[in-house]
């Protein structure tokens, strides 16, 4: 039986997502490029781990063109045909990749998008990048034309800029429709965009802010600060990507304590703790996308929406990373 936990409405749509989804690039892992970013997972686990976000009461998930040129996709779209779900009982948020591309490819590509996805809707179609041979205008147009022909739902952006966003948000607002969200790094480790404006202006608009990454490649479990040779176990360039694992880890010693002193009082994990934050501390501006390569990842992540913090608890996490993320 599914567990029920609250649905927030995008925008003015009838789109009603739950505050945390799963991000579905690691589904791509072991071929091509993304190789090197994720390690294959078999078709068995990724099986489980979409059922288990859905036993969770998880209702969407993020995926991209550019993760496998498909392999996600149809990987996604596979594992919920496995677990019985049908297209209007599921929500999934998908992305064009613009660089060294005219907003034409919007077009020319959606199709490819639906087949990979193979009976499954897009049902949030997001820019990738801000950076396009097009205008954020003839993007959005396209985007908007899309909508209007039924081939998607409702339009976001990811990566945007303050003024970025604005731009795309009022190139949409001009053919009547809402842009929906911007999807940025986001955790309690990293809070640019608290200083960069993003996230004011997204709740000025009504927009929902998307958070990737929002565990820190899985420093914000605790796991790092415990044993730093499970660095090892990631893949080159995950393990050396800015900011590095370990450094990230040994730098946020005493954070990782204040997560885990307010874990032990709500019988939770800190991974929980981390999510939880996000997903509460603006009211209802933040989704979180976090990924999952195992099972027991994903029944982790659900259990954020579950517990509440107390006013006092979030506002101690937002002081305690103040000064890490130089927000003061």
């Amino acid at each position: 039986m599914e567990k029920k936990v609250k649905k927030i409405r995008l925008a003015d749509t009838d789109i009603e997502v739950t505050p945390i989804g799963l991000g579905v690039w690691q589904f791509a892992g072991g071929h091509g490029f993304n190789k090197y970013i994720w390690k294959s997972i078999e078709e068995e686990t990724m099986n489980g781990i979409v059922k288990a976000a859905l036993d969770g009461g998880i209702n969407w998930f993020d995926t991209a063109e550019a993760y496998g040129g498909g392999r996600s996709e149809r990987n996604l779209a596979n594992a919920l045909k496995a677990a019985g779900k049908k297209d209007e009982e599921v929500i999934i948020a998908d992305k064009w990749m613009p660089i060294m591309k005219f907003a034409g490819s919007i077009r020319r590509t959606i199709d490819k998008r639906l087949e990979a996805l193979d009976g499954y809707s897009i049902d949030l179609h997001q820019i990738h990048q801000p950076y396009s041979f097009s205008t954020k205008k003839a993007q959005m147009n396209v985007m908007a034309d899309l909508v209007e022909s039924g081939k998607i739902r409702s339009v976001g952006v990811s990566n945007f800029s303050k003024k970025k966003m604005i731009k795309a948000y009022d190139a949409l607002k001009d053919r009547g429709l809402p842009l929906i969200s911007n999807q940025v790094h986001y955790s309690l480790l990293h809070r640019n965009v608290e200083k960069n404006g993003v996230l004011d202006a997204a709740k000025e608009l009504g927009m929902k802010i998307i958070a990737w990454m929002p565990l820190e490649q899985g420093v914000l479990t605790g796991k790092y600060h415990k044993d730093p040779s499970l660095a090892k176990n990631v893949t080159f360039i995950r393990r050396r990507i800015k900011p590095n694992i370990n450094k990230q880890a040994k730098k946020s010693k005493a954070i990782m304590e204040v997560i885990e002193e307010i874990a032990q009082a709500h019988e939770v994990t800190p991974t929980q703790i981390a999510l939880n934050w996000l997903i509460n501390f603006h009211g209802d501006t933040v989704l979180v996308i976090p990924g999952a390569s195992k099972v027991h990842h994903v029944e982790q992540n659900v259990g954020a929406m579950y517990f509440e913090l107390s006013k006092d608890e979030m506002n101690r996490l937002d002081e305690i990373t103040r000064e890490y993320n130089k927000l003061d």
